[in-house]
């Protein structure tokens, strides 16, 4: 294996990980079309570079996503992977959500269907993909630490939620870490959520680094967006607020071209200098696109560098919420 990647302990409880993770949600279609043959070898490029996070959910491609990770590690080791998994979200066979459920006997059946789909007998990483508003966090919590004693799972995480429900979370088991939104435009967490989580010794995993290809070369103003495209029913890509924001990453991109490098390995580059407890997750379904992402590890931005970076995208010019409305509402971090 060629190793470009060093790693970090995930939190004051968890395993080494790579400095960089691999997102597998678009490899289920939530991007548009998707080829499972691409995205396998994209796979295997990230663990080959040294990769060995990988997240993932039950519901992403409503099991596809779980199989096709089973597909691409049949060629691979299973323990040169930590397999990150959110669970708990309800889907309709119209592509619908229908809530978030993680009761403790719901939690064993969706956790018995990933392990059958993945190919395992054991998940590194287990998270409930968003709070379940009729179920306490404690009650979640402890259910999923009867699963780490066990041995089905070996860490618990979480997922979008708030400094308060983090600490109730805590104080009944070990949490190795917090997948939330972070990005240089969504910066919300460094309010509240980011120094709690530090306090607590519970790592950040970020996703949306990349903010959905915004923060890329990728888009221009009035781009459309295919039907099955998740940004085609997000604020930030709509109409004006896209525009706008186009605006912002025009700033950034005079910015990257004096570094010799694409937006968005400016943009990882700058989630990484948050801190070794902030693991980028980059979401992608190509190899050439892990390889960029793969060599924004290695630049180092000054203070100075940092600070003209975020004067040229304030997160609060930004146009447009990072869910639609009725997403947002069950978000327990925007609460």
């Amino acid at each position: 294996m060629t190793t470009n990647l060093s790693t970090v302990q995930l939190g004051k409880t968890g395993p080494a990980v790579s400095r960089i993770g691999l997102g597998a949600m678009g490899m289920s279609g939530m991007y548009g079309n998707t080829d499972d043959a691409l995205s396998i070898r994209t796979v295997h490029a990230a663990i080959d570079s040294g990769a060995n996070l990988i997240d993932t959910g039950d519901f992403y491609g409503m099991g596809h996503n779980e199989s096709l990770i089973r597909q691409a590690l049949t060629e691979r080791k299973r323990e040169d992977v930590v397999l990150s998994v959110k669970y708990g979200a309800l889907r309709g066979p119209d592509n619908s959500f229908g809530g978030v459920d993680t009761r403790p006997a719901v939690t064993k059946n969706f956790l018995a269907y990933s392990l059958q789909r993945l190919g395992t007998d054991y998940i590194d990483i287990y998270r409930p993909a968003r709070l379940d508003p009729n179920t306490p966090i404690e009650e979640t919590i402890g259910g999923l630490a009867e699963l780490v004693a066990a041995g089905y799972i070996r860490h618990i995480g979480l997922s979008e939620i708030g400094a308060d429900t983090l600490r109730r979370a805590a104080a009944v088991h070990p949490i190795v870490d917090l997948q939330i939104e972070y990005s240089l435009i969504s910066r919300g967490i460094e309010a509240e959520i980011l120094p709690t989580a530090r306090e607590l010794g519970v790592a950040i995993t970020a996703y949306g680094v990349l903010s959905r290809g915004l923060l890329s070369n990728a888009l221009q103003p009035g781009h459309q967006f295919a039907p099955n495209d998740f940004r085609a029913h997000s604020p930030r890509f709509q109409g004006e607020n896209l525009d706008a924001n186009l605006r912002l990453v025009d700033a950034l991109s005079t910015i990257a071209a004096q570094h010799d490098v694409s937006v968005a390995q400016l943009a990882i580059a700058w989630a990484l200098s948050r801190g070794e407890d902030i693991v980028p997750i980059i979401g992608t379904r190509r190899p050439e696109r892990w390889a960029e992402a793969v060599a924004a590890v290695g630049i180092q931005l000054s203070a100075a560098e940092l600070a003209t970076i975020e004067a040229a995208v304030p997160a609060d010019q930004v146009a447009g919420g990072r869910y639609a409305p009725a997403q947002m509402a069950m978000l327990d971090s925007e609460r």
